[in-house]
């Protein structure tokens, strides 16, 4: 086994961020949806706006970096057999102490699953966030924009609906962090420190 940097400080803090900001849009947006209440109405609008944007603005660092970086590479989708592998491991291999069919690398840190949820979270799930809540905000200019006949109705839908997505990402997420790798918690550590380690047939 060696210890490998397999996170940059930039990418953890990325991580983080996100997470805490998806999370708190999350509390605030299903308190506006009226689901519960935990700040109350005016406050979880605001707190709501605010880490839309503070978000929107944490993405476009994020893919700015990846783009100039190459990290964007680390989610072109894997050939469909390596797809199958990994859900066949996922579903009965795992249980059966089956070897891992992925081995993580410095510039091959996701998995083909992995790959695949990530690019479904930055490529459909995020702009659908985006626009619909985007149009959301702007609703008292529709008029002025010529929308005024509009409804807000299919807009809130497709706002809420992208938000269980990302309930379901998040939830999905959290739990195969927690309970497939080797050792308890070596993938939030990992997350944390930087470092990982890495079985010598890997590298």
């Amino acid at each position: 086994m060696a210890r490998v940097r397999m996170y940059s400080r930039f990418l953890r803090l990325w991580h983080w961020l996100q997470a805490l900001l998806v999370i708190m849009l999350l509390l605030t947006g299903f308190e506006v949806h009226g689901s519960y209440r935990l700040f109350g109405f005016e406050h979880a609008v605001d707190y709501h706006r605010l880490a839309a944007w503070s978000l929107l603005g944490l993405w476009a660092l994020a893919w700015f970096w990846h783009l100039t970086t190459g990290e964007w590479k680390q989610y072109i989708p894997s050939p469909i057999d390596r797809v199958i592998a990994m859900l066949r491991y996922y579903g009965v291999g795992i249980f059966r102490g089956e070897p891992h069919p992925f081995h993580k690398d410095r510039w091959h840190r996701h998995n083909p699953l992995q790959r695949m949820a990530y690019l479904s979270l930055h490529v459909l799930i995020g702009p659908a966030i985006w626009i619909s809540g985007l149009a959301y905000i702007s609703y008292p200019y529709w008029a002025q924009l010529g929308l005024g006949g509009l409804s807000l109705a299919p807009v809130a839908l497709v706002h809420t609906a992208a938000a269980f997505l990302m309930l379901t990402f998040l939830v999905a997420h959290l739990y195969l962090a927690l309970t497939t790798s080797e050792a308890p918690f070596a993938y939030l550590k990992g997350m944390i420190s930087g470092y990982e380690e890495i079985s010598d047939e890997s590298r």
